[in-house]
């Protein structure tokens, strides 16, 4: 059955009027700004110590191109790095005179300008559009085989992707914002398909102009994607480059684009969780990017002479929410190697495969599960909630001056220790949103039922000695989940009526509905299914430890204080 799902008009219709267009026009001057900002931040912070900075940053990135080469990197990166190192040696180190000097700084502003070349990217009218055109003729001509079951239907049908795609929250409050300032879409981090439905949610569903994003330098290494990632607005990450130059130089991009207007969109988590759970610990850098940026909009109203109608950064949090994840198998033992320093046989990350990510593709379009994007509520970047007019509020609904954040003798000051703990308080913020802007699902409620069944089996294992359990050992009888999840939905219940959560339809049905529901779309991908169903109709795991992977979705919220067991909840099977 066909569904019914609201889209919106876009609101810029002429892509030339994008910001990410005009930045990209203006590239040239943007990487000019870029140089001078990074440039006289770093000789503030490291007059006396520039030559270590230089040393440091030389001998790190040496390093990384003997042992960490990517075909992506620069043909000339060896003999860059050499070259600047000889200077260096010849003309500056343990050298305090003025030609020693002006040789460091200009060695700086030479990496600087190297590495605002390499972050910067592009966005071309005529590359988006094709994209657009390809992507969801592609998707949705995938979906129709997928839907009818077989290729002839690959163009009979009359069915779009955004059918399999909830996107719930306030979306009219967020769309209006982009005529009062700058938007920064935050997203949790789950699978390596978050970019492309987050993407085309924005676009076909949303009608949202397209985002600056931050894109991993690895990903470039293929060349279809290199192609048009280049050419799409995104900008380059290289994760293995940890000097303070690069950093001090991405930060530094991210801010001024911000203040130019441009809407941003970057995973705060840094990476897919790991273990499963929603992020609780985000990277500052970017994040404080946004809160000096604020800090010199404020600065750029009072010198234009309106102080109190500065335009404005909004933060808005977004959670996506799978039934099923793709490289969850893979994603779970990582987490458990780094946490539990175990010998783990190391898995293929199914999520670089091509012919696995498609396979993954056609077996979610061919399901009934859908995928939720629950958008959360905008806010600024002190975590006030704000209207459709951009206007600050606090909790007891006040009015709120941004400005007055960064004022201090009635003047706008800069402080950096001062944005950095505003920048940790937008942080905990956020997480708290992603915890109430959550959607649960079936199948993580599913999960986390069955899996507290087994820890609560065997109370005297810590969670390695769980995770070696033999799942066929075990079986656990439909009515002890049912009783379980049951109990969990009348906490649920009692958070969504105060606004604490976001709850899909199905999880309104009956517990034994519920249970049903979870185990159905927890088994639809997975090789070796965290749950399913045994003849008798008991529930039954092939793999604890990907199952402990949709467990981690709840984790947070702590249902086991609420969980009343009774006296024998698992049958253990016993091995003839």
């Amino acid at each position: 059955m066909k569904k019914d799902v609201t889209t919106y008009p876009r609101i810029i219709e002429r892509i030339e009027d994008w910001p990410i267009y005009r930045l990209s026009k203006d590239r040239n001057e943007f990487i000019r700004e870029i140089d001078e900002f990074t440039y006289k931040r770093l000789i503030r912070r490291h007059k006396k110590d520039l030559a270590d900075v230089l040393v440091k940053t030389i001998y790190q990135e040496r390093i990384r191109i003997k042992e960490d080469p990517w075909k992506v990197d620069p043909p000339n990166e060896r003999s860059f790095w050499n070259r600047i190192s000889k200077r260096l040696i010849k003309k500056s180190l343990d050298r305090q005179d003025t030609e020693a000097i002006q040789v460091a700084e200009d060695i700086l502003q030479k990496i600087i300008h190297r590495y605002s070349e390499e972050i910067v990217g592009t966005f071309q009218i005529p590359t988006f559009r094709f994209a657009q055109r390809f992507l969801t003729a592609f998707f949705n001509r995938l979906f129709n085989a997928a839907v009818g079951k077989n290729l002839r239907a690959i163009f009979r049908g009359r069915r779009h992707l955004y059918e399999r795609l909830n996107v719930v929250g306030d979306v009219e409050t967020v769309r209006e914002l982009f005529k009062h300032g700058t938007v920064v879409i935050l997203p949790t981090h789950s699978s390596n398909l978050d970019s492309i439905l987050v993407g085309y949610a924005m676009d076909q569903i949303m009608g949202l102009p397209s985002f600056s994003y931050g894109a991993g330098l690895n990903l470039y290494n293929f060349g279809p994607a290199a192609y048009f990632m280049n050419r799409l607005g995104a900008y380059r990450v290289d994760r293995r480059k940890k000097n303070p130059i690069y950093l001090e130089t991405l930060k530094t991009m991210s801010n001024l684009s911000i203040q130019r207007g441009v809407n941003s969109l970057f995973f705060p988590g840094g990476t897919r969780s790991r273990s499963g759970e929603l992020e609780t610990e985000l990277k500052m850098g970017l994040i404080g990017t946004a809160v000096e940026a604020q800090r010199a909009m404020c600065q750029t109203a009072v010198d234009a002479g309106h102080p109190d109608t500065p335009k404005k950064v909004f933060i808005v949090p977004m959670v996506l929410c799978y039934n099923f994840v793709l490289e969850a198998p893979f994603l779970i033992e990582q987490h458990l190697r780094r946490t539990g320093k175990e010998n783990y046989i190391r898995l293929k990350d199914e999520g670089t495969s091509v012919r696995a990510w498609l396979r993954f593709v056609w077996r979610f379009f061919s399901t009934t599960s859908d995928i939720t994007l629950s958008v959360g509520q905008p806010m600024d970047i002190m975590g006030n909630f704000v209207d459709a007019n951009g206007r600050s509020f606090d909790r007891f609904g006040n009015e709120l001056n941004i400005s007055d954040y960064f004022t201090l003798n009635n003047e706008i000051t800069a402080d950096r220790q001062r944005e950095e703990e505003y920048t940790k308080l937008l942080a905990e913020r956020i997480v708290e949103r992603y915890h109430i802007e959550n959607v649960i699902l079936s199948s993580h409620l599913v999960a986390y039922a069955v899996f507290e069944l087994l820890l609560h089996e065997n109370p005297k294992l810590d969670l390695f000695g769980i995770l070696r359990l033999p799942p066929d050992e075990y079986l656990f009888p439909f009515r002890a989940v049912e009783d379980v999840v049951e109990q969990i939905q009348a906490k649920l219940f009692e958070w969504e009526q105060q606004g604490n959560i976001r709850l899909a339809p199905e999880t309104h049905r009956s517990a034994a509905d519920v249970v049903r529901d979870g185990v159905k779309n927890l088994g639809i991908f997975h090789a070796e299914k965290p749950l399913g169903f045994n003849k008798a109709g008991d529930i039954q795991s092939s793999n604890f430890r990907v199952l402990y992977f949709y467990h981690n979705r709840l984790v947070n919220y702590q249902f086991d204080k609420i969980i009343q067991w009774k006296a024998e909840e698992i049958e253990v099977l016993k091995m003839d």
